[in-house]
């Protein structure tokens, strides 16, 4: 499924539009950055209420193609450029984590 696909069916807010429109392969929930750069997999969507641009490094590092941010936290002017930058799509949801992520996970096992 599409970065595109993804955001139209969690009715998330695309912020940062410049990015390749590839295939989510999975899919990572944390806040914690350390944690990602651990244990997030190539290609797939990091899950978090981290908006900085912090977290664009992170999921630079690791191969991150879309940051979904929760709970429709303010996204801030640099974490936008970096990812603009770096290619990596940011969209945004008014729904948690918990939610986002199980939403996600049916999307990509059905």
């Amino acid at each position: 499924m599409k970065i595109k696909e993804v955001a139209v069916i969690l009715g998330a807010e695309i912020c940062q539009a410049n990015f390749e429109d590839i295939d989510v392969t999975g899919a990572y929930t944390s806040d914690l950055l350390s944690d990602v750069m651990a244990n997030a997999k190539d290609g797939g969507a990091l899950i978090t209420i981290q908006a900085h641009k912090n977290t664009v490094a992170v999921a630079s590092l690791v191969n991150i193609s879309v940051v979904i941010i929760c709970n429709s936290r303010p996204l801030p002017d640099d974490m936008l450029e970096a990812a603009k930058d770096e290619g990596i799509a940011v969209i945004r949801v008014k729904e948690n984590q918990f939610n986002v992520s199980g939403k996600l996970w049916g999307m990509l096992h059905s």
